[in-house]
């Protein structure tokens, strides 16, 4: 994972919780889930208009060749 080892990872979570403390953690986590949600929401949404505009431009060359 990132090339982070287990100590590495453990040492990154007590700074974590030595400078947000243990209350806050819970409500970083869910903000950074909110984050990611978010994210993979609009990167669905951009795929799904690339796919509807490639659908489209299919579309009307394909009418093109039937009227030619």
């Amino acid at each position: 994972m990132f090339g982070l080892g287990g100590t590495e990872l453990i040492v990154i979570l007590l700074v974590v919780v030595f400078l947000f403390g243990g209350k806050k953690i819970p409500e970083l986590m869910r903000g950074l889930g909110n984050g990611i949600r978010e994210f993979n929401d609009a990167k669905k949404n951009v795929k799904s208009h690339i796919e509807e505009g490639m659908k489209e431009k299919d579309n009307k060359k394909a009418k093109e060749d039937l009227e030619a």
